[in-house]
């Protein structure tokens, strides 16, 4: 039952488009949202409707109903563990907290000022999905928990039980949920990319050999057929859902680390990597049963159009996002053509930060912790409104969920009401 404090008529526009965020790429699993929001501020910028502290590491949050949860750093018996962290979605109440484990501390740093260095702790995002979250740990064990109680209900540690291979900064992919299965990469020779019944646990299927970077995988549909694509150290690889069998690979250069997720614009994928890799946009063609992707193009380097970490959006025939290496504080915010790779304009001091789109909207989360609103047009630059609304570093991405925005830096986690009313199931 959703209750508001709003007028009749503003919850019943809010309750035609409010959406869970359930897991790393929201509803669609492509950083976007149905969810309308304020796409100008009130004065003195939205209303917090709580804020807590959420210590350490880059998780972002996922929200499924009345929840909300992310994964800290928190004290247990004496040492630190990667925690995951169930609050209630409306008041910040926190619910539980079920520690993952222990997580190497002291390899996260990164070249630049002191508070541009990186942070250790959680990079991965859980999923929700009904009664059950969904974690990847820095150590790659795949849990599932009982989201109302926080009570285990089955796990695989992927290094014993599959052959497991980490790797440097350790895991920071998201579990991937579709459909009934949990999709994750991380295992061995033989059985690297790997499926589990989302409700059971069990094995669906293991495959390929394929050595996992910190790029959360994702489901796409092109041309009618709905496939996985991981991001791996070969390249991008998709395979088909129910049984892991490969759809088509194009292969990607692979330096230090690659984080930002694969974006899907029609039958165009695009992906992209720091430490001098670069981008490439690729498009996908079948015939009959023999899928192929052919390169549109590549630029080599940091500029102008490679990404770290942030994953930028798709709307209408161009990606929205930081694209930038290191620039902490002052990486620009672009609009680029997907099949051209041509740089439609560029706005300085986003830095290192993520986006979502909502709508007709990019809500844009810098570095300094400013939530930015700008409309989603390659012609010009256009922002919309701007807002300081959390301390500490903000390198995880905005989750948006029931008109309300879930944001989270190294310090603390805030929930903003950016639908003009309080609506939640």
């Amino acid at each position: 039952m959703k209750i508001c404090h709003a007028a009749s008529v503003v919850c019943a526009a809010l309750s035609l488009s409010a959406a869970d965020w359930p897991q790393y790429g929201g509803p669609n699993a492509d950083r976007s949202t149905p969810d309308k929001i304020q796409k100008t501020f009130p004065a003195g910028g939205p209303k917090a409707l709580w804020r807590v502290p959420t210590l350490d590491g880059f998780s972002s949050f996922a929200v499924g109903g009345a929840r909300a949860f992310t994964l800290i750093m928190r004290d247990f018996e004496g040492a630190p563990r990667e925690t995951l962290l169930a609050l209630d979605a409306g008041s910040g109440k926190e619910l539980w907290a079920q520690p993952l484990g222990g997580i190497k501390v002291g390899d996260g740093g990164q070249s630049g000022t002191e508070d541009n260095k990186g942070g250790d702790g959680p990079r991965s995002t859980p999923s929700v999905d009904g009664n059950r979250v969904y974690v990847v740990s820095a150590k790659l064990v795949v849990a599932c928990f009982d989201a109302a109680s926080g009570q285990s209900v089955w796990s695989h540690d992927l290094i014993k039980e599959h052959a497991g291979r980490n790797i440097s900064w350790q895991n920071a992919a998201s579990p991937l949920v579709e459909g009934n299965l949990v999709f994750v990469g991380g295992g061995g020779p033989g059985e690297s990319l790997l499926a589990f019944e989302k409700d059971t646990g069990k094995v669906a299927w293991k495959s390929h050999d394929e050595k996992i970077t910190h790029a959360t995988p994702i489901v796409a549909t092109l041309l009618g057929t709905k496939q996985i694509i991981f991001f791996t150290q070969s390249g991008l690889v998709s395979v088909n859902p129910a049984d892991g069998k490969l759809l088509w690979k194009h292969p990607f250069k692979y330096s230090v680390s690659t984080a930002a997720s694969p974006v899907v614009g029609g039958d165009i994928v695009y992906c992209a990597a720091g430490y001098g890799v670069g981008a490439t946009a690729v498009k996908v063609s079948r015939e009959g049963g023999d899928w192929k992707a052919t390169e549109l193009w590549r630029t080599a380097g940091n500029q102008p159009v490679a990404n770290h970490w942030s994953t930028p959006v798709y709307f209408q025939g161009h990606l929205y996002g930081m694209f930038s290496f290191k620039e902490y504080g002052t990486g620009p915010l672009k609009c680029v053509e997907l099949a051209t790779g041509q740089v439609k304009w560029s706005q300085p001091n986003f830095g290192a930060g993520q986006v979502i789109l909502a709508g007709d909207t990019v809500l844009a989360l810098n570095d300094k912790g400013e939530i930015v609103t700008v409309a989603a047009n390659p012609k010009a630059y256009q922002e919309l409104s701007r807002a300081k609304v959390v301390t500490g570093k903000c390198w995880s991405s905005p989750s948006l969920a029931h008109g309300r925005i879930f944001v989270r830096s190294t310090k603390e986690g805030v929930c903003l009401d950016l639908a003009g009313a309080t609506a939640l199931r």
